[in-house]
């Protein structure tokens, strides 16, 4: 066969976006647009209940060496491996993770900026898509607060999510305290750099400290008060710190921790890095969308201050994944990750994007905020959040209404913490219940919950980021949560009464 024709006979070339082919652009999205409708109104629970083996097993079997030859033969496939098991986010029964549902214009936004596949790296690039980034990097860092000041001219570079905004934050920082004088050399000085952050911290800073060359014991956790750090014993750390000769790279404050939604003092933790002369970075990913809202930005105060703020717009600004961002209070800081090269960097005094990022090519991410933006204005992306912020309250009392329900952490955000509670179910007993609940419910699929350890001991996580979710919704949420509880207790129950014949028990 010609290795111009595909298995069907027609010219591979007819596979391709050009504007020779416009029909096959317009009938490709049809399809795939008809496929979400199916997902959407097919869709009576969150996920499927098929088990990771059967999965596993229809994705194995199939042979990638021999194609399908037609989009449509694909598609069906796909749904068949993918969509009929996809997590619904957008489903009211799903309240177990960070993640949102998403604007239409954004959506709209993926359309546009997927099929021109514009890559933001250089000018000669991404022209146009270059100064919409910028110009919205600019924004989002009036929104922070980050005023010009002499010397200093803020800046941000848009990033693949959380944990890649941390990493360049922490790296940025890590420089900005070996170009300071100090005891011996670069390479003395690396092992005894350390990171100070609070119990909550996001995995992501530890694993920032490794890969930036720390030494292990580099991050030093501070033991916090109602799961925010304490900005006394902040002090009291960073005075100990440099008391032993060691330096401090950076303090990373939280701005809506991932169990918890809580939010640092960060007016109080600011001040106290400013009298040590210490790098601030702000992890704000979850509680970035504060900056919007009417009603609960104050949470916010002393964000100003920071040196340098994570922000996912894929959380709480309800875009799709992944759309991040980095901003410093001086972007002059960015030039620690410039790296010249001369078929990217040519020596015209222009400045590009791929000198800011840790990435070279990049995707026109920064469209979907900017279509969102311009639609729904930025108070229209904080009411979304204020109104799941609402919700989140709605059920947290709903939560402590209930007799057969713990209610552990009233939400900080929008993330509600609680253990079931079956009648006649102990302490200890609760506590076992969480993670069978948990993977009842997933097993099942009609309901997703989350769960994590609270003090050290287990409960289920609710996390709220749909503005549109109904307290009947959330009810029923709550009703399954009962059920497989009072379920897995009376068989635990069961298992434990001796057996008639020979008094043993289980």
């Amino acid at each position: 066969m010609p290795t111009d024709i595909d298995q069907t006979g027609a010219p591979v070339h007819e596979h391709l976006l050009t504007r020779h082919n416009r029909h096959g652009h317009d009938a490709a999205l049809a399809a795939a647009t008809a496929e979400v409708g199916r997902f959407l109104d097919g869709r009576t629970t969150p996920r499927s209940a098929a088990s990771p083996s059967s999965l596993a097993a229809a994705t194995a079997a199939v042979d990638l060496d021999t194609p399908l030859g037609t989009l449509e033969a694909a598609l069906d496939e796909v749904r068949r491996l993918y969509l009929d098991h996809a997590v619904g986010y957008h489903h009211p029964r799903y309240l177990a993770h960070l993640n949102c549902p998403v604007t239409l214009p954004a959506l709209a936004a993926e359309t546009l900026a997927t099929s021109v596949n514009t890559a933001v790296e250089t000018w000669d690039q991404g022209t146009s898509a270059c100064l919409i980034e910028q110009r919205l990097l600019d924004w989002v860092c009036g929104l922070v607060g980050f005023d010009p000041s002499p010397g200093t001219s803020p800046d941000g570079v848009f990033t693949s999510g959380g944990t890649q905004s941390n990493l360049h934050g922490l790296f940025t920082a890590r420089e900005a305290r070996l170009a300071r004088p100090g005891t011996g050399d670069r390479c003395a000085r690396l092992p005894r750099l350390r990171i100070v952050t609070g119990p909550h911290a996001h995995l992501s800073v530890h694993k920032a400290a490794r890969l930036l060359g720390l030494a292990p014991d580099a991050v030093t956790v501070l033991p916090g008060t109602d799961d925010r750090m304490d900005p006394a014993a902040l002090a009291d750390a960073l005075a100990a710190i440099a008391s032993t000769g060691d330096e401090v790279a950076a303090v990373v404050a939280l701005a809506g921790t991932t169990d918890h939604g809580a939010i640092d003092p960060l007016a109080d933790i600011a001040r106290v890095c400013r009298e040590h002369d210490v790098w601030l970075h702000v992890d704000a990913a979850y509680g970035g969308g504060l900056l919007v809202s009417s009603t609960h930005r104050g949470l916010l105060d002393g964000i100003e201050h920071a040196d340098s703020v994570t922000v996912d717009f894929h959380k709480t600004f309800f875009l799709p994944v992944a759309a991040s961002a980095l901003l410093l209070r001086d972007g002059a800081g960015f030039r620690h990750s410039t790296v010249n090269a001369d078929y990217l960097n040519p020596a015209d005094g222009d400045t590009h994007a791929v000198d800011k990022s840790l990435q070279t090519t990049r995707r026109f991410d920064a469209l979907k905020l900017w279509m969102t933006l311009r639609v729904l204005g930025a108070d229209g992306i904080g009411r979304l959040l204020d109104d799941a912020i609402a919700a989140a309250g709605r059920v947290a009392s709903m939560v402590a209404a209930d007799p057969e329900l713990e209610l552990v952490r009233r939400p900080a955000l929008s993330t509600i913490l609680f253990r079931p509670r079956p009648p006649g179910c102990r302490d200890g007993e609760a506590d076992g219940l969480v993670r069978p609940v948990r993977d009842a419910m997933f097993a099942e699929g009609r309901s997703l919950v989350a769960a994590t350890l609270v003090d050290g001991r287990p409960c289920l996580k609710l996390t709220v980021l749909d503005p549109t979710l109904t307290d009947t919704d959330a009810a029923a949420v709550l009703t399954e949560v009962r059920r497989t509880a009072a379920h897995l207790h009376r068989d635990a129950v069961r298992d434990r009464r001796p057996h008639a014949a020979t008094g043993v028990v289980g």
